[in-house]
């Protein structure tokens, strides 16, 4: 397993398991324990995906030191503002059964973030958060907030995969020393790209599949990566990607394959924006 070191010193593993979309709380248990059992360290998850309990009771019974694992998760639209953050923020410590957070996150930037940045500042010098950050921040919103706050974000987890591979983003990333956290890594199956014929090719020279050969040129790219499966033999095999490395040639024609746009969401969308901020977590 690789690490990346974040702006402030923190060790970040450069692969991990995330839970989106797992609801039913003793599969998330169950598959939360397989992933740490085969040698996953991050652990994704957040408040709107109703499951931190769950991911919490993985993490006790696994018996790993809790400072080998690092746990992400994420305050929602319905919990922005300087005030509600802190009681979201505590809401999720209480949830997941832990006395810290290795990394939090805001999960959109939708309604009061900033005073929710605020909260979090606040939160990360009572060391109750190791490392903050955010989701879906496209440049003009990061660079606002790194150009505003006492404490700029750590991390930005952005949709980030072949057919949109956040190039302008991920240069943007670098030079406020934030790093990329991609979710989707592996497009959430779009286009048939498990049977895709040029990663298919690439991948016959390295004996791997196509979901490792992707899963290797974002290691390359220095993108952390967060996979989400609830088949043990594919969160064993994800993780499998170390002892091989893609040749130039293999970077040049995967990142041929940009899009240039996400088919997965539209984040400059009204619609969108709508629908984000009706789903509510709590009344």
């Amino acid at each position: 397993m690789n690490y990346v070191r974040l702006q402030n010193g923190v060790k970040m593993p450069q692969e991990g398991f995330g839970v989106f979309q797992i609801a039913d709380a003793e599969q998330c248990e169950k598959v939360v324990m397989e992933a740490l059992s085969a040698g996953y360290r991050l652990i994704d998850t957040a408040a709107a995906y109703m499951n931190e309990e769950a991911v919490g009771r993985a993490i006790k019974k696994s018996g790993i030191p809790r400072e080998e694992i690092f746990v992400t998760t994420k305050l929602w639209i319905q919990d922005a503002g300087y005030e509600n953050a802190k009681k979201a923020f505590q809401n999720s410590l209480d949830h997941l059964g832990l006395d810290y957070i290795n990394l939090y996150l805001i999960h959109q930037p939708m309604n009061d973030y900033y005073g929710a940045w605020r909260a979090m500042e606040e939160l990360y010098d009572a060391g109750k958060i190791r490392a903050i950050g955010v989701c879906n921040f496209y440049p003009e919103r990061l660079t606002d907030l790194c150009m505003n706050a006492r404490i700029a974000p750590m991390v930005n987890q952005v949709e980030c995969h072949p057919f949109f591979q956040q190039k302008a983003a991920l240069e943007n990333m670098k030079e406020l020393g934030v790093q990329i956290e991609a979710w989707g890594p592996l497009a959430e199956g779009q286009k048939d790209i498990f049977h895709n014929p040029v990663l298919t090719e690439i991948g016959k020279k390295y004996g791997k599949t196509v979901a490792q050969v992707i899963l290797r040129w974002h290691i390359q790219r220095g993108v952390v990566v967060i996979l989400k499966s609830v088949h043990k033999n594919r969160i064993e095999e994800n993780l499998d990607i170390w002892d091989f490395e893609l040749t130039h040639e293999d970077m040049d024609v995967i990142g041929q394959m940009d899009l240039g746009h996400s088919e997965i969401i539209d984040h400059f969308s009204a619609a969108t924006a709508k629908w984000l901020n009706s789903y509510k977590i709590h009344k």
